[in-house]
């Protein structure tokens, strides 16, 4: 069979499996498999695949089928326009998170943003992709998981960050060493019971995906102390899951009457992400939390 034939066969049965972007796929895996560029797939399409490399082609074909995503098994994926290795320790970035970045990066344009921390880095999409726009920024990075601080580093390395992306291990907010100009958060916001739906196979790290009962869970875990964590007149940008603007805008009007919200949809149109801007009457406000949570 011609390399064109079998991503015709091959794409059928995507299709047939409900698997999105069949096309693109098939093609990620048969690159993969002949450790080709797109541009060299293509002009080679009408040659024959040898058997050895039908085979290894047919046997990613099975583990896609299987519910394997596609980065994992080539253990990459673009974000940002750019490349990202990742394995099973971390989430796969997704195309709705670039929004954050755009969101930061009009920030950064209209203001002062010196400093940057993004909560739960996982693979270090984010952290990477602004510290390429933005070299003046100081950025810090952090996780709860190990594993996925070593995925970080990794891309880190890959492009040229590794001393201005500061990698923290810990707890939300707890690693930082001091107050930043911006927060950005991509929080695990699935419910619980959704969980088998997302992520029906299994792959992904739960630790990533699970937002607890109402999904909401780890993204009041953050905003409660959020203020003692931003500079005057801060920001915070928060990924949020379809169907929860309201309930999150509530919660950060209540924690920061005087602070400006903001809520952006995607380009599909769903309220994706949350912008949080401190005032400089914000400062009463936070004190006022901090006395509160201490009775």
């Amino acid at each position: 069979m011609t390399l064109k034939q079998v991503l015709n066969r091959a794409r059928g049965i995507l299709v047939a499996n409900n698997i999105e972007q069949a096309r693109l796929e098939c093609e990620l895996l048969l690159r993969y498999a002949l450790r080709l560029s797109r541009v060299q797939l293509y002009l080679d399409l009408d040659q024959e695949l040898g058997s050895e490399a039908e085979a290894d082609f047919w046997h990613l074909i099975k583990r896609r089928l299987n519910g394997e995503p596609t980065a994992y098994i080539i253990g990459h994926r673009e974000f940002y326009g750019l490349d990202f290795y990742v394995e099973p320790s971390v989430l796969i970035p997704r195309p709705e998170s670039e929004l954050l970045v755009e969101k930061a990066l009009e920030l950064a344009q209209n203001g002062t943003v010196s400093s940057i921390a993004e909560i739960g880095t996982g693979c270090g999409a984010i952290a990477i992709s602004l510290a390429l726009n933005l070299p003046q920024a100081k950025i810090y990075a952090t996780d709860i998981s190990a594993s996925a601080l070593k995925v970080a580093l990794l891309n880190c390395q890959k492009h040229g960050v590794e001393d201005r992306v500061c990698l923290l291990h810990g707890d939300m907010l707890n690693p930082l060493p001091e107050p930043v100009d911006l927060i950005i958060a991509n929080l695990p916001y699935v419910k619980e019971i959704e969980l088998p739906r997302i992520s029906p196979a299994g792959f992904e790290p739960r630790l990533a995906l699970n937002g607890g009962r109402d999904g909401l869970e780890k993204i009041r875990q953050l905003c409660q102390p959020v203020g003692d964590r931003l500079c005057p007149e801060g920001c915070l940008l928060l990924e949020i899951g379809q169907g929860q603007a309201g309930t999150v805008t509530t919660l950060l009007s209540y924690l920061f009457p005087s602070a400006k919200i903001e809520v952006v949809p995607d380009l599909s149109g769903i309220d994706r992400v949350v912008s949080l801007t401190f005032r400089a009457t914000t400062a009463g406000e936070k004190f006022k939390i901090k006395e509160q949570a201490i009775r």
